[in-house]
């Protein structure tokens, strides 16, 4: 069975689903007598990618598709959903909101902390950018017009947001041509878990002929299906023992916290969406969009191996209140044949989470008797269990101003102007219940450590690219560059008090004023670092054919720097990404079969790596260089009248060309010859040789992902009846880019997974019966710790941690689901 998928994939030259199917019919060219043989062809799919609309066949970019009949075909809800058939896409999550997103195996692994790098891939909905630091937005899928994938280096016209790439997320916009209606009810049930539901609406209410309002909303509830075991630890410092049970009668010994719960990682997630859409006359329009979610998610998404496979035992409260709010507006128009667009948005998120912590706690008092220094007021010691409590609040703004001129004039040009201002206010505040005043932030009782800043990014950019037809609509060739200027700062506060850590250069003991910070009791970091640099790009396509096309392309993208907060060390520099990309688009046997791939090099320069450094705090240092080959195929074949295929598969060979030292020269330039016996220039230790050789593969990515499905439809009486199986395979990952630390954290091993669905279409409504993971495997999506491998991932340490306590986050188990829909 795990064979099947991959022969059959193999067979159909692999490919992904991107392309709808048209439901017309040819008649037959067989003259004789006798019935007409019905066949379907591929319709024409039109995107935005390039900035102005286009026949997904003529795009010459590595562009996968998910489009409106393929996103409810696959009961595509979520993030996770559609991303498992985005091949050339891989993702590390710890549960909704949370999701870092790489592309083409560019990852090093380790981001997502929020004094962490930039993504490396832009997610957008419509025409706003919707990354923020710790992930995109997970926007409900339900009445999305289709799901753009964008492979590789998309800087020209998406910027620094789109390294490796970039995800579009279109909505259906409202229409003024007539009123329409819809909506979907379903309940899942998830093996080993709870009950789910899902029911969600829209209408489009013409008001002239000329504006027309739509009106989305959604309610989900999503069941949980990690256990919080009960289970105890005792720290050996203190002797005291804390317990997760309920009801027990703590003695001064034993702490209890009541937090054991069965299926505790269920989610809640209410939203909607308004647009409106006004055209003032037949050159311009305008259309604004307010769209919002809130999502509460108890628990946590990840299972300890050594309690169970979908279990882990934890003392505090795991909880995320997840809140966003998009406004957009996109004006529209032309200046005498000339295309021009204002697009606007402002993106507000607010996160409030509460997470254990309390493993830092234990792992560091076993192995460096931590819980001594934890004490209260009359200096006994205490449970040293610290857990968090956590604010982030974002607010993004952007402006985009582009022209772009006649389509179909030989002579092609789109460029314009783009700015956008990101501030995340971040407060994490550690605690410890009954710490003592002295040993407590000033200001925050209980507060071991406190995390209060400010963070600004901003980007400013000119664009624009040229294409020209040498011989009409056979031979073209295209130029780009885009100009840009970043800056980014970070400030504020952070660190432990002074009667706790009184020789630091941060926390209290660094202050280097008494003036507060957000309440905090000072400022001890105020850095900044600017940048300008240009990108570039040239492209030639040549139409074979109408049908036939192949093109050539060079691009570049790159991923501002930023500021560590740990003062010692430099801030880490811009990396850069170039591609070097031979592709193809082709479609055969008259529209019935469409096969697209590209073969690739990309060379990443100076890319940031992130890890968790002492006292848990996240240091990025560029490392030096990596090279990907790859390639990437797509096949959709309408088989029948009945019958239609989609596959997508991506192979890449990710690997440093470097060695990865760890550390950089004073001036922030990454070291790539470290011997053993070599000299730290940052620390002045005598380091033992590289972290990661030349030749080591880039973790998380891995080297096969595949997809395959077949739909089969036919019509009993007035019913359309149909039946579907879409698979999907995911090599195996390393987990960390570091020899050692991955030897400790463990790869992800691979999977394959198989979603079945079966119902019926009857005048408008649609009855669906399908099973998600239907046989019931335990993908790995993320392995991780709570502090630095060394310490939390030490084999054969602790004493009922052989492998150390390292975290796996798992796919959903097994989902059977019942969904009905109808159309007006």
């Amino acid at each position: 069975m795990s064979r099947l998928p991959l022969a059959a994939a193999i067979c159909l030259a692999m490919a992904s689903p991107a392309v709808a199917q048209d439901a017309g019919q040819n008649p037959a060219s067989n003259p004789a007598p006798g019935p007409l043989e019905k066949t379907k062809t591929l319709s024409a799919v039109t995107v935005t990618a390039q900035k102005r609309e286009e026949n997904l066949q003529k795009v010459p970019i590595s562009l996968q598709v998910l489009d409106t009949d393929k996103l409810q075909e696959l009961h595509v809800q979520n993030f996770n959903d559609y991303v498992k058939y985005l091949p050339s896409v891989s993702y590390q999550t710890y549960g909704p909101g949370f999701a870092l997103i790489y592309m083409r195996g560019v990852a090093s692994g380790g981001d997502g902390n929020h004094s962490g790098s930039m993504p490396s891939v832009g997610v957008y909905l419509d025409e706003q950018p919707i990354t923020t630091i710790q992930g995109p937005l997970d926007v409900h899928m339900y009445d999305i017009a289709r799901v753009e994938s964008l492979s590789g280096p998309q800087g020209t016209l998406y910027g620094a947001s789109a390294e490796a790439g970039a995800i579009r997320i279109i909505t259906n916009k409202p229409d003024p041509s007539g009123f329409a209606a819809s909506y979907s009810a379903g309940v899942n049930s998830v093996d080993h878990g709870g009950v789910g539901y899902t029911a969600e609406g829209m209408v489009n209410i013409p008001m002239s002929s000329n504006a027309a309002i739509r009106l989305v909303g959604w309610d989900e509830h999503d069941a949980g299906y990690i256990n919080n075991e009960v289970g105890s630890r005792t720290f050996p410092t203190s002797g005291i023992t804390v317990s997760n049970a309920k009801g027990c009668s703590n003695p001064p010994s034993l702490v209890c916290t009541g937090q054991a719960k069965k299926d505790y990682n269920d989610v809640d997630i209410q939203g909607g969406r308004l647009a409106l859409k006004y055209n003032i006359n037949d050159d311009w329009s305008i259309s604004p969009t307010v769209m919002g979610q809130h999502t509460i998610t108890n628990g946590n998404f990840a299972s300890d191996p050594q309690v169970g496979s979908l279990a882990l035992t934890h003392y505090y409260p795991d909880y995320a209140n997840d809140r966003w709010v998009q406004a957009a507006l996109t004006v529209e128009g032309k200046i005498g044949n000339f295309d021009l667009t204002y697009a606007y948005s402002h993106l507000t998120r607010s996160q409030e989470e509460d997470n254990d912590y309390s493993d830092y706690s234990f792992w560091y008092d076993t192995i460096a008797h931590y819980g001594a220094y934890i004490q209260d007021n009359a200096g006994n010691l205490i449970n040293p269990s610290q857990y968090i409590q956590a604010h982030n609040h974002y607010t993004k703004q952007s402006h985009e101003l582009r022209i772009a001129s006649p389509a179909d004039e030989r002579l092609r040009v789109v460029g314009g102007v783009f700015f956008q201002r990101q501030v995340h206010e971040i407060q994490q505040d550690y605690l410890i219940n009954g710490l003592a005043n002295s040993l407590s932030v000033p200001g925050w009782p209980n507060t071991l450590w406190l995390t209060q800043q400010e963070r600004v990014d901003r980007d400013e950019a000119l664009f624009g690219e040229l294409s020209y037809d040498f011989i009409p609509e056979t031979l073209i060739g295209t130029v780009g560059g885009r100009w840009f200027h970043t800056n980014n700062s970070l400030k504020g506060f952070y660190g432990f008090s002074a009667g706790f850590s009184p020789t630091s250069t941060y926390g209290v003991a660094g202050c280097t004023s008494s003036n507060p910070f957000h309440g905090a009791p000072c400022m001890d970091f105020d850095k900044a670092t600017k940048e300008t640099d240009s990108l570039g790009k040239a492209n030639l396509t040549w139409q074979i054919s109408p049908d036939k096309m192949i093109y050539g392309t060079w691009s570049q993208g790159f991923r501002p720097g930023g500021i560590n907060r740990r003062g010692s060390l430099p801030p880490y520099k811009s990396d850069f990404l170039t591609n070097y990309e031979l592709g193809w688009k082709t479609t055969w046997f008259d529209h019935r079969l469409s096969y697209n791939g590209a073969v690739f090099r990309e060379k990443w320069k100076d890319f940031q790596f992130s890890i968790l450094g002492a006292n848990g705090l996240t240091e990025i240092r560029n490392a030096g260089q990596a090279r990907i080959n790859g390639i990437e195929q797509d096949v959709n074949w309408a088989a029948t009248y009945n019958l239609q295929i989609g596959a997508g598969m991506a192979y890449y060979d990710a690997k440093l060309t470097q060695d990865y030292c760890g550390f950089t020269d004073t001036s922030g330039n990454p070291i790539s010859n470290c011997p053993a016996g070599s000299i730290n220039p940052i620390t002045g230790a005598v380091v033992t040789g590289p972290l990661a050789p030349k030749g080591t593969r880039l973790p998380v990515t891995p080297k096969l992902k595949y997809n395959l499905n077949a739909r089969y439809t036919t019509n009993i009486g007035d019913y359309e009846v149909f039946g579907q199986v879409a698979v999907v395979h995911v090599g195996e990952r390393s987990s960390d880019l570091r020899v050692f630390a991955n030897d400790l954290v463990g790869n992800m091993p691979a999977y394959t997974t198989a979603d079945f669905s079966a119902g019926a279409k009857y005048h408008g409504m649609s009855l669906d019966l399908y099973v998600n993971n239907a046989f019931d495997k335990r993908g790995q999506l993320f392995r991780y710790t709570e502090c630095a491998a060394a310490t939390c991932a030490a084999h054969n340490v602790v004493p009922g941690y052989p492998d150390g306590q390292v975290y796996t986050v798992m796919n959903q188990p097994r989902t059977v689901g019942i969904r009905f829909s109808q159309e007006f």
